[in-house]
C-alpha cells in the first residue's frame, strides 16, 4: 500500500518538504487561485486550510492543469 498523497489539519507530514492546497475534487475544472504554501519538516502537523473542502499536498505532485 503506498504513502497518502492529501493531507487534512490536524494530520503529520510524512517527509519534509513544501506542500500546497489542492482542492477536494479529483477535476481539472477545479482550481485553486493563490493557494496557501507552507515548508515542513517531517513529524510538522498541517494548519488549517483556507476553507474546509481543501487539503494539503505536496507541492511537487501537486497537478496544475
Amino acid at each position: 500500500m503506498g504513502e497518502r498523497t492529501e493531507y487534512e489539519e490536524g494530520d503529520k507530514a510524512p517527509n519534509p518538504g513544501i506542500y500546497t492546497e489542492v482542492g477536494e475534487a479529483r477535476s481539472f475544472h477545479t482550481q485553486v487561485n493563490n493557494p496557501k504554501q507552507i515548508k515542513m519538516e517531517k513529524g510538522d502537523t498541517f494548519p488549517e486550510t483556507s476553507n474546509k473542502n481543501r487539503k494539503w499536498k505536496k507541492a511537487e505532485k501537486a497537478r496544475v492543469h
